[in-house]
């Protein structure tokens, strides 16, 4: 009986010395001296997933983890994606980590301005994705914005977040627009939106520039907008390697191409966007400056010099052909 109850002790003073030793473990800085990545892949389980993390050096003792997991109950479910594990990181700092789901969020960014094309050819190009976007969804469709993505997401999942994003955009603003407006479709508010986009970098400019171009559809003279001859030479696929989206200067005869995209032949909208423009210049188009503007053009800074008259329109043509030389 003495030698069953000295057993039992032992026993019992073992299972203690286990468990301190596991607590002591489990609460123990980690042997990373700087931070890295750890991935769980989908359908891993828990002893597959402590072995990784020994395997890595991430944790000192598998059965640790392992043992931790049970004992935090079924609620505690450790789920799939990459995770950026930092320097001198605990078993219990993993464990939370990896059962929040607190996964590496990367980004990419669309620049306001890209045809859906481009757009598309960025989208393809962001690294840690997985399938390929093929068909080029309608221009102006798009809300170019930076977007959050897992590794391993599909690339078609974030192609139709940008488009549910510019449908919550039309459902924000639509119904905020200003009265009298010279269009009466989102899809055209979008179209002069994008021709705004593409003739400024300069964000206060957006509204003065809306307020002209809505000046010269009210009177029906043609907007005259060198981007929406660029489109029509591009169809949308610019090079931009350096050199422009032609890769050239845009030149007179550009201007001769018979195409509904060349606002200098033709009076009006062109048929759809050329491009995908930002909120900003959407907004500023369903609501622009109030102005006599009818002609801008640049003024040597980056941005633009306005003008009501034709004569003034000149002049300041005439001084911007002077900068344009100087800087030659």
């Amino acid at each position: 009986m003495k030698l069953l109850i000295s057993l039992l002790m032992t026993a019992i003073l073992l299972a203690a010395c286990v468990i301190a030793y596991g607590v002591h473990l489990y609460k123990q800085p980690g042997a990373l001296t700087e931070p890295t990545t750890f991935v769980v892949s989908k359908g891993m389980g828990t002893r597959q997933i402590a072995t990784s993390l020994k395997q890595q050096n991430l944790i000192p003792e598998k059965w640790v983890f392992v043992a931790a997991v049970k004992l935090a109950g079924d609620k505690t479910t450790l789920k799939a994606g990459e995770y950026e594990i930092a320097s001198r990181a605990t078993m219990a700092d993993i464990l939370k980590l990896l059962s929040e789901g607190k996964v590496v969020q990367r980004k990419v960014t669309i620049p306001e301005g890209l045809t859906s094309f481009e757009m598309v050819r960025l989208l393809n190009s962001s690294p840690n994705m997985t399938g390929e976007v093929t068909d080029i969804p309608a221009e102006g469709t798009l809300l170019p914005e930076t977007y959050l993505y897992e590794r391993n997401e599909p690339r078609a999942k974030k192609l139709a977040e940008m488009q549910k994003s510019m449908t919550d955009l039309k459902a924000e603003l639509w119904d905020k627009r200003a009265k009298d407006l010279p269009f009466t479709t989102w899809e055209q508010a979008v179209t002069l939106a994008s021709i705004v986009e593409k003739e400024t970098g300069v964000a206060r400019e957006r509204k003065t520039i809306a307020g002209v171009f809505i000046n010269r559809l009210k009177q029906g003279i043609p907007l005259q907008s060198d981007p929406t001859v660029i489109y029509a030479l591009t169809n949308g696929k610019p090079k931009n390697e350096g050199q422009g989206p032609l890769g050239r200067r845009l030149l007179s005869k550009d201007l001769e191409i018979d195409s509904p995209y060349n606002t200098y032949k033709y009076a009006g909208l062109p048929p759809t966007p050329i491009a995908n423009p930002g909120r900003e210049a959407i907004a500023a188009v369903l609501n622009p400056e109030s102005n006599s503007f009818i002609y801008f053009v640049a003024d040597g800074t980056g941005g633009h010099v306005f003008s009501s008259t034709l004569a003034e329109h000149n002049r300041n043509v005439a001084k911007w052909r002077k900068i344009r030389a100087a800087q030659k």
